[in-house]
């Protein structure tokens, strides 16, 4: 092998690595968890489940029986400030309102999370997720 194929052969997994660890993907994709609530004391475990098709964020908050779809989810790119809606069930079945408007952060790591504001019905708390690996 001539010391250019040899070369050419280095440049290209060099690229191919660079490539494949420099993009992860869309930054709000895949499975949160967290807890929200009005105060330190009362806390509800949450976890979204989030899509991102290209085009539209989709997904789901708390997936199972009592999961409500997100709903007018945008993400503002240049304050990383993301807003969601859903319609999960309550306690006792009914569907109720969820509106969350949130900052992204620490964007670079895999752990990124995720803190803001959590209105569910009439109860308004503070919240965190943490991405799932």
């Amino acid at each position: 092998m001539t010391r250019r194929a040899i070369f050419s052969t280095a440049l290209l997994f060099g690229v191919s690595a660079a490539v494949s660890t420099a993009q992860e993907g869309f930054p709000l994709a895949g499975t949160w968890h967290g807890t929200w609530g009005p105060n330190a004391t009362e806390r509800h475990d949450i976890t979204l489940v989030i899509l991102w098709d290209g085009k539209t964020i989709t997904g789901l908050i708390n997936p199972g029986p009592d999961s409500g779809h997100l709903q007018n989810t945008t993400l503002d790119p240049d304050q990383w400030m993301v807003h969601l809606e859903g319609d999960p069930k309550d306690s006792k079945g009914a569907r109720v309102k969820v509106v969350a408007d949130e900052k992204l952060q620490n964007i670079t790591n895999r752990r990124r999370f995720v803190t803001g504001t959590w209105t569910q019905g009439s109860v308004k708390g503070d919240f965190k997720i943490t991405r799932d690996d």
